[in-house]
């Protein structure tokens, strides 16, 4: 569990994380690819996504699927301390080919008042298929 983020009192209010979630469920890429938030709370996030219908010429996951179930992750998981937080970079390390059910869990790794760091696992069961690092720019008004 990650106590990182946010570290401004302007946290969300269960209802408005709820909302949030939700909306983050809804949107049109995350319907297109079928992902799911499990679970939630500022700096951390667990997405679900089925590979099926997502997958390359060789029958894996396209890496593309993957960096997207990676970056929704960081996205809710970024999105919930009150402020507004936009990507500003991602990289994303390929360790394994992978089918079926994968898992992205989300944690920031560090923040300052104006920029955040995170890292994104994204496993098939146990099996560790992919890492994401992401740093975070946020939008204050």
């Amino acid at each position: 569990m990650s106590s990182l983020h946010p570290t401004d009192p302007n946290h969300l209010s269960p209802a408005d994380v709820h909302e949030k979630v939700r909306n983050f469920n809804q949107s049109e890429f995350a319907r297109l690819l079928e992902m799911e938030i499990l679970e939630a709370r500022p700096g951390y996030a667990r997405v679900r996504m089925d590979s099926d219908g997502k997958r390359n010429l060789r029958g894996f996951a396209h890496g593309g699927a993957i960096f997207a179930l990676a970056d929704q992750a960081f996205g809710i998981a970024a999105n919930l301390g009150g402020v507004d937080e936009v990507a500003l970079s991602a990289q994303i390390f390929y360790l394994a080919p992978a089918k079926g059910i994968l898992t992205a869990i989300a944690e920031c790794t560090g923040e300052t008042a104006q920029y955040s760091s995170y890292t994104v696992r994204v496993f098939r069961d146990d099996m560790l298929v992919a890492t994401f690092e992401g740093q975070g720019k946020k939008q204050h008004r």
